[in-house]
């Protein structure tokens, strides 16, 4: 059975590839947040779809049933798609959106990769947040993985060597710079005590290293107005705990000591200054507040 149906859709010229995949870190909900704003302004249709039976655990990502006054209704399987247009300036962009898959890793970052080539993409580019130690307050930072020091060097990254699990975009990405298409994976350092919510900010960082890099024509000033909003909300809670406040100030202070802040992988006790309150204990507190119950 073939892994991709085309449609015969003709295709922008030398498109902008976006890469959001459901399924690995997506801190703040930043690359979905990301992805919904940008197809709000560049309006795509299919160009290929993915079999996703053969791709996806239905088990474990079961599709999701409506059911009105007991009547079943649809079912949504949510498709794997590579989907083009062009941007309010009529430059290509082609999305590749949809759950990441379970199986056949390699078949399907190549057959992505061979669309991509099929097509002239001059640039891959995916999107997507973690936690970390840093304070709401500050402009959120990205970090990249890219396939040349050059293209790093644009958005910036963190020094040094990791050993981390990958997800398919990389994969994907590095696919790409196989066939000769230059990539970069962009990463927004979400605050660990708000990544369990939708936080603008990141989605707009993430917005803001994409035109940086790509030079896609984008009006973000929505998301901006909403990145500002969000912030609010979070000072809003953070001003009602002499413990929150406390640990805003020191993520602060590190921040500006030029200290480059690691994923949060436990307490704040870590960073010094006393028993501080960890960050799930806020992020708890601050979902409580955003769905209106009283703060004790």
């Amino acid at each position: 059975m073939a892994l991709l149906e085309r449609h015969s859709t003709a295709p922008p010229e030398h498109p902008l590839l976006v890469v959001v995949l459901e399924g690995w870190i997506d801190a703040g909900f930043a690359a979905q947040t990301a992805l919904a704003t940008l197809l709000e302004q560049v309006k795509t249709v299919p160009y290929a779809t993915f079999d996703a039976d053969e791709l996806i655990d239905r088990r474990s990502r079961r599709p999701r049933l409506r059911i009105d006054d007991g009547v079943r209704g649809p079912i949504s399987f949510g498709e794997l798609q590579l989907s083009v247009g062009v941007d309010r300036l009529g430059s290509g962009v082609a999305v590749l959106s949809g759950p990441e898959p379970d199986y056949r890793w390699r078949a399907f970052s190549k057959a992505a990769a061979g669309l991509a080539a099929e097509l002239g993409v001059r640039l891959a580019v995916n999107l997507g947040g973690f936690p970390t130690a840093a304070p709401h307050t500050r402009p959120v930072r990205l970090a990249s993985t890219a396939s040349s020091v050059s293209l790093a060097a644009k958005v910036g990254y963190i020094p040094g060597s990791i050993d981390v699990p990958a997800g398919i975009a990389d994969v994907i990405g590095a696919d790409c710079s196989a066939v000769g298409i230059p990539s970069i994976g962009l990463w927004a350092r979400v605050p660990h005590y708000v990544a369990g919510m939708v936080f603008a900010p990141a989605a707009l960082a993430l917005l803001d290293g994409l035109v940086a890099v790509s030079g896609i024509a984008l009006d973000l000033d929505g998301l901006r107005a909403a990145a500002e909003a969000g912030r609010r909300r979070v000072d809003e809670l953070i001003a009602q705990s002499e413990e929150h406040t406390a640990m805003v100030r020191q993520l602060e202070e590190q921040l500006d000591e030029g200290e480059d802040v690691l994923p949060a992988g436990g307490d704040l006790h870590v960073l010094g200054g006393g028993d501080l309150p960890t960050g799930d204990e806020i992020a708890a507190e601050l979902e409580r507040y955003l769905r209106g119950e009283s703060q004790q």
